[in-house]
């Protein structure tokens, strides 16, 4: 990110490598975001999360840890987003703030569409699915 940042500086954005600079910079900032972020926060529904243990005492703090994931990248979202009304679009850190709002955006979705959307025999569609039968009592229904 170091050398990204440090080539965007010493180049000139309007040329092609000045904005492949510019564009990695966003790219590789959602990239850090999502392995990191996924890895150390949770977001309940999703097969890929680790599961925390036991429950907080507080339904409050129970929710924001459910939601550990979805709470930050909205958090951040609405900083990125503050920083770049307050920048001119169309100047040099101005379009790569553009693009990590973006991506930003993008990464949100992707957290709640592997939430919500199910592949249809895809081990961890199975995994969610038996995590959730377990929850039910005998002979109950599953919870929609």
């Amino acid at each position: 990110m170091l050398a990204l940042i440090g080539s965007y500086i010493l180049s000139d954005p309007s040329t092609h490598l000045g904005s492949f600079f510019g564009n990695a910079i966003a790219d590789w900032t959602g990239v850090l975001v999502t392995v990191i972020m996924t890895k150390h926060l949770y977001e309940k529904g999703s097969a890929e999360s680790k599961q925390p243990r036991g429950k907080l005492p507080s339904p409050i703090l129970e929710f924001l840890r459910e939601h550990s994931l979805t709470v930050f990248l909205v958090a951040t979202w609405f900083v990125w987003v503050a920083i770049f009304r307050r920048m001119d679009t169309n100047g040099r850190w101005g379009q790569v703030v553009g693009n990590i709002v973006s991506e930003w955006t993008q990464i949100l979705g992707l957290v709640w569409m592997t939430k919500i959307l199910i592949e249809v025999g895809s081990k961890e569609s199975e995994a969610t699915h038996l995590s959730e039968t377990r929850s039910q009592p005998s002979g109950g229904a599953p919870k929609p």
